[in-house]
């Protein structure tokens, strides 16, 4: 069996290894550089920036671990781009050795599906080659969306990608989005001495979050001193001598060096053959498929950001996986009941299931148990006792239906609820599991208990 695949993200690069290891010749054509987005200006490159800002936070406090140090600690943006980079192009490498080692054939180019069993390859290098296949893959990502308001340049009006590669530090950022985006870069800036202005059109930041975790996360930027106007639009922007000038539909002036735009993600569906064979877009210019991963014609899939679901790279993988198996005559679908998700702000947040607004609107009864960090000695070694654990669970069934995170380590302490709810446990389940002790988890364990009013550490009421 031959199978094709169209763009190497963390949805194609997976894909083409689970059909490879399923037997079928696989040949992935990307247009940029292996490893999509995510790797050369997502996940790895913010995260990699997110590490060293941590550093120099953690730098700046060493005198309350008892470590004297001589002089001013500043940070170093084109040291930090360079490890940044230097990871970047590993992982690059790694997928690369990963492609040969199973025999799966790179070109690097742009791929058009002409049939159900034919792709066009239009090589960077070389001839355009077109492709006999059995199955087609469709990979090509998203990108970050663009408004005509916002003309980016890429020096005074940036997208998350030219963030990522910025070469000099701004004094002053005002930030349009105040989602996961772009809280984590209002984050990164400021910890490197930016003053951060955000302006979000919804009612809070990080609006696709619980409320309370939500409303802790805006009370850390006000301590960190990131202003941020929520509930408001934009009406025009300016540019002179004096920076970048934001007028709000509210009637304020906002003034700063560089802006940020951070609006969403754009579908990248454009001159990929979906027209000429009629395959099905929705509203949003998403690619339509089954949950088998399949569009509405045979033999051709989509996965990743191109389908509009949750634009996280774990799950444009797992569709990936998805999609590879039924192509290679397997029958697997997927399943979006137990998404965790990260969000690298300081303090970082874990999520997965059920918000607690989300359980009011659909008429779902819950039990809610809470514990703060500051509780546990743990956090207190660490230095790092901002935050919550929250877990809601069925009023009748004691079924865990959400846990939600901020916090030191809160995108890896949520996978034990995720997995408590993979595995349908109770929170009673999680709170009679021993945990070691001292660690961040006895806080999942703790807000587990508050679910039936039993977690050790809090106050007689």
């Amino acid at each position: 069996m031959t199978l094709t695949i169209i763009g190497s993200g963390p949805g194609g690069y997976v894909a083409a290894l689970k059909a490879a290891r399923l037997g079928a010749r696989v040949t992935i054509i990307e247009d940029k550089e292996v490893g999509g987005t995510c790797l050369n200006r997502g996940c790895i490159p913010t995260k990699s920036l997110v590490a060293s800002v941590g550093a120099l936070h953690t730098a700046k406090r060493l005198a309350e671990y008892g470590i004297d140090i001589q002089g001013e600690i500043h940070p170093n943006l084109s040291k930090m781009m360079e490890r940044k980079d230097k990871i970047v192009a590993t992982q690059v490498r790694g997928i690369r050795s990963l492609f040969k080692s199973w025999g799966i054939t790179l070109i690097e180019g742009r791929g058009k599906v002409l049939t159900p069993g034919k792709v066009e390859a239009r090589k960077k290098d070389g001839p355009t080659e077109v492709i006999e296949t059995d199955k087609i893959i469709i990979a090509t990502g998203s990108r970050p969306a663009e408004l005509p308001m916002f003309p980016l340049d890429g020096e005074h009006i940036l997208s998350s990608d030219h963030a990522v590669s910025i070469n000099s530090i701004p004094k002053s950022l005002i930030i349009i989005g105040a989602g996961v985006i772009g809280c984590e870069f209002a984050c990164i800036f400021r910890e490197l001495g930016t003053e951060i202005t955000m302006v979000e059109m919804m009612p809070r930041a990080l609006s696709s979050e619980d409320d309370e975790i939500a409303a802790l996360l805006q009370r850390e930027f006000i301590k960190k001193k990131i202003k941020l106007f929520t509930g408001v639009t934009v009406d025009r922007v300016g540019r002179d001598d004096s920076g970048i000038h934001i007028y709000l539909h509210s009637g304020e002036e906002l003034i700063a060096e560089k802006l940020l735009v951070s609006i969403g993600r754009a579908f990248n569906v454009e001159n990929i053959g979906l027209e000429a064979l009629g395959i099905l877009k929705g509203a949003r210019g998403e690619i339509v498929v089954n949950d088998r991963m399949e569009t509405n014609i045979r033999g051709i899939y989509a996965i990743g950001d191109v389908t509009g679901g949750p634009l996280l790279a774990h799950v444009a993988s797992k569709q990936g996986l998805v999609a590879a198996g039924n192509s290679c005559g397997k029958d697997t679908s997927m399943d979006y009941s137990v998404v965790p998700s990260g969000t690298f702000t300081s303090p970082e947040i874990g999520s997965v299931g059920l918000r607690e607004h989300q359980a009011a609107e659909q008429g779902i009864n819950v039990k809610v148990g809470r514990f703060q960090f500051r509780m546990l000695g743990k956090a207190h070694v660490i230095g790092e006792i901002t935050g919550m654990v929250k877990i809601l669970a069925g009023a009748a069934s004691g079924k865990v239906l959400g846990v939600h995170i901020i916090g030191p380590h809160a995108s890896e302490l949520v996978h034990e609820g995720a997995l408590a709810m993979q595995a349908g446990l109770t929170a009673e389940g999680i709170a009679d599991m021993i945990h070691a002790h001292p660690t961040l988890s006895e806080c999942i364990m703790e807000a587990a208990a508050d679910v039936n009013g039993e977690a050790t550490h809090t106050m007689k009421q």
